[in-house]
């Protein structure tokens, strides 16, 4: 399941803000969003809350995430960190146009829902676990265009 528009490449860290201060002191970012958010994700083992800080960094149209696991309904990110404080590449962002189609056809597909959710009616997401394939997790995303707006797409 390779579709979308690709967007964002996400980082895993045990020390988010120094992950953040040493990226943006040599990228050109146009845009720095860093916050703490908690979310309720539907797992294989039902509905949980999982806690993260992340911080969204725009450079020219890529997003790059980094994300510091603080509780988690599945160990994804905490298992993936590294020993020290670098950032640890972990997944790919695209975004779909039709998530009612795209959602359909992710249980036609072989790799396994990790975890999906979403924020209010503006946005949806889900992770595929394609590391067998790529080495890594995808994550999809469809959001209203105000809410891509919101969060520094063009």
């Amino acid at each position: 399941m390779l579709e979308g528009r690709h967007y964002q490449n996400a980082y895993v860290t045990r020390n988010l803000d120094k992950a953040v201060a040493e990226f943006t002191a040599r990228a050109d970012a146009r845009s720095v969003a860093k916050f703490e958010a908690t979310t309720e994700v539907l797992t294989p083992g039902g509905r949980q809350n999982q806690t993260l800080k992340m911080a969204f960094i725009w450079v020219g149209d890529l997003q790059y995430e980094f994300i510091e696991p603080v509780t988690e309904a599945v160990p994804v990110f905490s298992t993936w960190l590294p020993d020290g404080d670098e950032p640890k590449f972990h997944h790919s962002c695209a975004r779909v146009d039709d998530w009612d189609d795209f959602r359909r056809r992710v249980d036609q597909q072989p790799y396994p829902v990790v975890f999906e959710g979403a924020s209010g009616e503006e946005l949806k997401f889900l992770y595929l676990d394609t590391r067998e394939l790529l080495g890594h997790y995808l994550e999809f995303c469809w959001m209203t265009p105000a809410r891509w707006a919101q969060l520094g797409g063009r």
